[in-house]
């Protein structure tokens, strides 16, 4: 997690200075706020701590495996050191592997957990931290991660269903695209060589746009590449700013089909993170804030973070939810009997399993949607092109038909 200095005032106008982890300056500036002071400056410092290189490589269900172990092993009472010991040589990744080994040393050397997991932000998020500091001050290690591991396995599962149902449209456009460039690079030039041959001259106004696009295409291909780099710097720059995020993060919410099903799995991760959090003993707040962090759309982060702010100053969380309008009435009724009956956890994962549904279903008609779309797409685009390269010669066999 990055590292920030920041100026403070307080009430009475002193100045102070002060250091502090956040998962991003706006996160900082706000819990700042939310104390009562007021920011005068916030500046990321770069960490001291050890450089972790590429081991944010690591795979999500190779964590799940190792905390389902280490929970085995925590519960059957062998004491953390050999625990992490047993992981690192279990371990088939090197990456994850070295990193065991390193938060054995820091454990031995007496430092928590906790500490010695907070080295690496990337491999280890902040909802895997919060909860492994649940477990520790609790003194339900085994507990906590058990519920991270079920609940990366959760993840991983959902992941994998939307990249699988994603995976048969991409082959099939990529697919399309072969065959259109193989068309317009190989085939259609020999075409022309063709009509050229036979003396026409005035082609249809379909061969005519072929024949341009060919000629860009064979002549001036490194255009096309600049413009498709320049496009994803320029998505690459965008996503760097806090406007451009959000500027994403709403179309990803708004598009035609996908929005629904961007939106479903967002749910279906924030009820499901929120449930795991709030099981494991993480305070509301805490958790509201991890939550934020995780959820991987600006747009819902900002509006968790804003509920956070009115659930401090003694609001319910169903009523910010609510006013937000970005989570569905049944949602809000949800977790609004489950803070009336005290059962609040049990029924966001009752709301993450139902989003996990809704994913799986609309993933399901989303695939059957796409294939006979991308089907008709791919056939009108081949057969303009054919039809478009026949066109001169039938009209050559016309005028010969004529003649005679």
């Amino acid at each position: 997690m990055p590292n920030y200095a920041y100026t403070i005032r307080d009430a009475t106008g002193s100045v102070i200075p002060g250091t502090s982890e956040a998962e991003n300056e706006d996160i900082l500036r706000r819990r700042l706020t939310e104390q009562g002071f007021s920011v005068v400056e916030v500046k990321q410092i770069k960490s001291t701590q050890k450089k972790i290189g590429g081991y944010g490589g690591i795979k999500k269900n190779e964590l799940s495996i190792m905390c389902r172990q280490f929970s085995t092993m925590i519960d059957a009472g062998v004491n953390l050191v050999r625990c992490l010991n047993v992981l690192s040589e279990q371990a088939t990744s090197p990456k994850l592997k070295a990193i065991l080994t390193d938060v054995q040393n820091e454990v031995e050397g007496g430092q928590t957990l906790t500490r010695a997991l907070e080295k690496y932000p990337t491999v280890f998020d902040r909802l895997f931290i919060g909860l492994v500091n649940a477990g520790e001050i609790g003194g339900a290690l085994e507990e906590s991660l058990q519920r991270l591991s079920q609940f990366l396995e959760s993840d991983v599962a959902l992941r994998r269903k939307v990249k699988s149902a994603m995976t048969y449209p991409v082959l099939i456009l990529g697919f399309a695209g072969l065959v259109v460039m193989g068309l317009m690079t190989f085939v259609l030039p020999k075409f022309m060589t063709l009509f050229t041959d036979l003396g026409i001259k005035d082609l249809p106004a379909p061969t005519a746009i072929l024949k341009g696009t060919s000629e860009f295409l064979m002549t001036k291909w490194y255009f096309a590449i600049v413009i498709v780099v320049g496009f994803v710097v320029a998505i690459k720059l965008l996503m760097k700013t806090k406007a451009g995020r959000r500027l994403i993060d709403k179309v990803k919410l708004r598009a035609p089909v996908f929005g629904k099903l961007n939106h479903k799995v967002a749910l279906a991760r924030f009820a499901r993170t929120l449930a795991t959090l709030l099981a494991s003993g993480v305070a509301i707040l805490q958790a509201m804030e991890t939550v934020a962090g995780t959820v991987s759309n600006d747009i819902i982060s900002d509006a968790l973070l804003e509920a956070r702010a009115r659930i401090r100053e003694g609001d319910r969380i169903a009523e910010p939810l609510a006013k937000s309008k970005l989570f569905p009435p049944m949602v809000v009724q949800m977790i609004s009997i489950g803070e009336e009956s005290g059962s609040l956890d049990p029924m966001l994962s009752k709301v993450a399993d139902f989003y996990e549904d809704e994913v799986d279903a609309a993933l399901e008609s989303l695939t059957s949607a796409i294939e006979p779309v991308l089907i008709v797409t791919l056939g009108g685009v081949v057969g303009f092109i054919v039809i478009a390269m026949f066109l001169p010669l039938i009209a050559v066999i016309q005028n010969l038909s004529g003649g005679s």
